[in-house]
């Protein structure tokens, strides 16, 4: 045999040898359960699910419109009702500067001509509500203008 073949043959040999080790060796998931203390720390993107093709969530509830007229609310006082957890979803829109106080969850907004006040709060507290003009209360009118009663879910 020539220098040449025996060379040929001995790289071969070498390729072989290491693509057998290389096959031999286990792989990460079955090494991880059969010895947990060779874990070895694997790329966060591994962790992740696949994203998968869902249908688009519905649109947020338009939130309930309250509107003022002299202060008083021209529909009368509005009920909403939500679950624990959800949004509580409503705007406050006025002819007069005014203040909106949602009583229990004691936000306070100001509202006036071209000033919408809009809340949105997570439902997080059981009850009923009161949502009130400050300045129908001032002026010894019925400053009442929402009830919100939050449900458990």
């Amino acid at each position: 045999m020539s220098p040449k073949t025996r060379i040929a043959f001995a790289a071969i040999a070498a390729v072989l040898a290491v693509a057998a080790i290389v096959l031999a060796q286990p792989d990460e998931s079955s090494e991880q359960a059969d010895d947990p203390g060779k874990r070895t720390a694997r790329p966060a993107s591994a962790d992740k699910p696949r994203p998968t093709a869902t249908a688009p969530s519905a649109p947020e509830p338009a939130p309930m419109e309250i509107v003022l007229r002299d202060h008083r609310a021209t529909d009368g006082a509005q009920t909403i009702k939500v679950n624990t957890g959800e949004t509580i979803r409503f705007l406050v829109s006025s002819d007069l500067e005014d203040e909106i106080h949602f009583h229990g969850y004691d936000l306070r907004k100001a509202v006036g001509p071209g000033k919408p006040a809009r809340f949105e709060v997570k439902a997080d507290l059981e009850g009923v509500f009161e949502v009130e003009s400050h300045e129908a209360e001032n002026g010894g009118g019925e400053s009442l203008i929402a009830k919100v009663v939050v449900e458990p879910s």
